[in-house]
């Protein structure tokens, strides 16, 4: 009988890969996915990445790299679990989110829309990303405050006082240096928001 193999079009070829027993997606060799997962039809786990207790992958999701799913947590649509990233209990990432770096979501948090989590970034809890928003690093339990320029340009309050502006990352310091310069696009608008964002910030300090 002829190996198995499929083109995860991650740059790799053609690898030596199955269809997982439970749900059908194509899973690589190399992946640790245990039987009490599922793993949708148009669903894809590989690189060294693992998936097990009663999870799902599912939609056209992705989980990769070196990435760990597990518990009850959900995967679906177009979503992302890549890089060192870990994603359980009942935590839900969805739409076009991606999960990447060492970023752990858990507990009852949500990743959805176009929000990326990354980096060193911990969301659990009730928190919700959602939008664009981008969550470089800290800890997160409750939603992150981000604020929407009228362009849909979204800056997003990071837990150590920085501001992460599209997937950009300034302190606060140089975000007033940045936005402030009168030259710049959309210059008092952003600056309302950078302001606003350092007020908040100093009040939780």
């Amino acid at each position: 009988m002829k190996a198995q193999t499929h083109d995860f079009l991650d740059g790799n070829g053609p690898v030596p890969a199955h269809r997982h027993t439970n749900g059908g997606g194509w899973v690589a060799n190399t992946t640790n996915v245990h039987n009490s997962a599922y793993i949708g039809p148009d669903a894809r786990v590989y690189g060294n990445a693992w998936v097990f207790g009663n999870a799902w992958v599912f939609g056209d999701a992705r989980v990769y790299g070196d990435a760990l799913v597990y518990g009850d947590a959900l995967i679906h649509d177009n979503a992302r679990v890549s890089g060192y990233a870990r994603v359980y209990g009942d935590a839900r990432v969805y739409g076009d989110a991606w999960v990447s770096g060492d970023a752990w979501v858990y507990g009852d948090a949500r990743v959805s829309g176009n929000a990326r989590v990354y980096d060193n970034a911990w969301v659990y809890g009730d928190a919700r990303v959602s939008g664009n928003a981008r969550v470089q690093r800290g800890v997160y339990t409750s939603t992150p405050t981000s604020i929407t320029r009228s362009d849909g340009y979204m800056f997003t309050l990071q837990s150590d006082g920085s501001i992460v502006a599209g997937c950009r990352d300034f302190t606060p310091d140089e975000a007033k240096a940045y936005w402030g310069n009168p030259e710049h696009h959309k210059h008092r608008e952003s600056m309302a928001i950078v302001t606003a964002l350092n007020a908040i910030a100093a009040e939780r300090q």
